[in-house]
């Protein structure tokens, strides 16, 4: 099997020479979203804001390549710092039904000065 290219367009263009997600042996590999929607807006300056607009594009990706994001098997999120951890987590729990992706959050520096999230997921295309 060949992997398979997805451009998703409800989704800020990509910033450097990477798919929006690539399709491959079932499973669809979604690249990392951000918190800006399709015209490069900021969603907010909350962890509220920016998480729910994150995992909004997170699902058009989705999408995109023919699966739901309740279907990820894996996700990862990447914070700014860690005391964002309750407000992500509580937007973060809307957008998934047990059982739930297998999971890793981690405290790092974000392309953008703005960006307080980044997350990214593996997901099961289903038939």
């Amino acid at each position: 099997m060949t992997r398979q290219a997805v451009t998703a367009t409800d989704v800020p263009p990509a910033a450097g020479p990477y798919s929006s997600a690539i399709k491959y042996n079932g499973l669809a590999f979604l690249s990392g979203q951000g918190p800006y929607d399709k015209n490069g807006t900021l969603a907010g300056s909350d962890i509220q804001s920016q998480t729910r607009q994150t995992l909004d594009n997170l699902a058009a990706v989705a999408r995109a390549a023919g699966c739901q994001l309740n279907d990820a098997v894996q996700v990862r999120v990447y914070l700014t710092t860690m005391e964002n951890f309750e407000g992500m987590n509580d937007v973060y729990a809307g957008y998934f039904k047990a059982p739930y992706p297998a999971r890793t959050t981690v405290e790092t520096g974000l392309p953008q000065a703005e960006m307080l999230v980044e997350i990214d997921a593996t997901v099961a295309i289903t038939p």
